[in-house]
């Protein structure tokens, strides 16, 4: 468990370094569409130390893929679901999200749609790259064969 907590800090550290840099984005989008035209201190830093919390577990967040005891469909679940908690309270906290019924069921519905979206290119992908393995495997397999 010391070696996983431990993977975590490091993945999650590594990561929160990009969080003013994604929120300096964010905010940057929003002022060219109109949205925002100046933030008080009080924005600025929370909006910082939010998104450095919401990087530093996203990337924190992978090592349960590390764990080989975890089956996959449990760690896929437990990775969105603290994703999903992680942003939406991120959003929520910084404003950029109305409290309601209606803006956070279109919220977790864009969600899980982008989280399986995600995930089924990494499937392909995985896929195509497991037949290319498994065709040089037999393809090798039938050569020592054959000698």
């Amino acid at each position: 468990m010391k070696k996983h907590f431990a993977e975590f800090i490091r993945r999650g550290l590594t990561a929160c370094g990009f969080g003013p840099l994604v929120l300096a984005v964010f905010y940057r989008i929003l002022q060219l569409q109109g949205d925002v035209q100046t933030l008080t201190v009080d924005q600025v830093c929370v909006g910082i130390f939010s998104v450095s919390a919401l990087a530093f577990v996203a990337g924190g967040m992978n090592f349960v893929y590390q764990i080989e005891r975890l089956p996959l469909m449990a760690a896929i679940l437990i990775h969105g679901g603290v994703l999903y908690v992680s942003y939406l309270a991120v959003y929520l906290v910084n404003d950029w999200l109305e409290w309601g019924t209606a803006p956070i069921l279109v919220f977790s519905g864009i969600f899980v749609i982008g989280y399986l979206a995600i995930w089924a290119v990494i499937y392909s992908i995985l896929r195509r790259r497991t037949a290319r393995l498994n065709a040089i495997l037999k393809k090798k397999q039938q050569n020592a064969a054959e000698e």
